[in-house]
């Protein structure tokens, strides 16, 4: 099936600037056609390389095309400091749309909302929404509990900082969670504030399957947020205890990409 972009009247009255994006590509040495390329998503402040860690080389050597983006703001991607989440969806649909098939859509943390977004706009082969910030309330309420200094400056327009604690399973090395911590950058103020209003994104264009995947001991997304996104889209979480917010870096970081390509394999090919 040929790719395409679902064009909203807004789209051609307002477009999104274009911008320079990062794009991390990891290819199967032997090359299945039957398996579709996926596109992973960083949340906000990661970039491509949260990804080029571990789940990149890993789908590849599973025989997937793997793509990790860093939407405009992130990783080695053009600054963006007045992005939003409208934009962010555009760096995604943008680079899905340029790929050979149609890909899968893999957002992590507030680049699942992103994700979500986009699949309102590309007709994606599926989704995959890992430890979801769609925002509200409840998300914001347990950020303050659990890390008040490093959240309150995010409501108004500073950064967000997360600690090690919110991040990361208490087996993973200091110094690997150090290095981590550093490398994380932070969205735009636009942006942050669009996540607390948490606006519901539009139904998935050609209604993909979508997986949601999380940790019930995430210290960033409550488990009723967890459990709330994946009815949403008609299902129930597939759940990793021990681990951190950051599936995709923990020390366990294999369990969560191993299940999400084995049901891209079994249920969302």
């Amino acid at each position: 099936m040929t790719s395409v972009r679902i064009m909203r009247t807004r789209d051609w009255a307002d477009p999104v600037p274009p911008a320079r994006r990062e794009l991390l590509t990891a290819t199967p040495e032997i090359a299945d056609e039957g398996k579709p390329p996926v596109l992973f998503v960083p949340g906000f402040g990661h970039g491509a390389w949260a990804y080029a860690e571990h789940w990149l080389e890993h789908a590849a050597g599973r025989g997937f095309a793997a793509h990790a983006v860093s939407p405009r703001g992130h990783g080695a991607s053009e600054p963006a400091p007045k992005a939003t989440l409208r934009a962010y969806a555009h760096d995604v649909v943008q680079v899905a749309a340029s790929l050979p098939r149609q890909a899968v859509l893999v957002g992590h943390g507030a680049g699942a909302l992103v994700v979500a977004h986009a699949m309102a706009r590309y007709p994606a082969r599926a989704g995959v929404l890992a430890a979801p910030v769609f925002g509200g309330w409840a998300t914001l309420g347990l950020a303050l509990r659990r890390n008040p200094f490093g959240t309150l400056p995010a409501a108004f327009g500073g950064r967000i900082r997360l600690t090690r604690r919110q991040l990361f399973g208490r087996h993973l090395p200091d110094p690997q969670a150090r290095d981590y911590t550093k490398r994380i950058g932070h969205a735009s103020a636009k942006a942050q504030w669009e996540l607390l209003r948490s606006r519901r994104p539009e139904h998935p264009v050609g209604d993909p399957p979508v997986l949601v995947v999380g940790t019930p001991d995430d210290r960033v997304v409550p488990r009723s947020a967890l459990d709330q996104v994946a009815r949403r889209y008609g299902g129930a979480p597939l759940l990793f205890p021990g681990m951190g917010h950051d599936l995709m870096l923990d020390t366990r970081w294999q369990e969560p990409v191993d299940a999400i390509l084995d049901w891209l394999e079994k249920d969302g090919n």
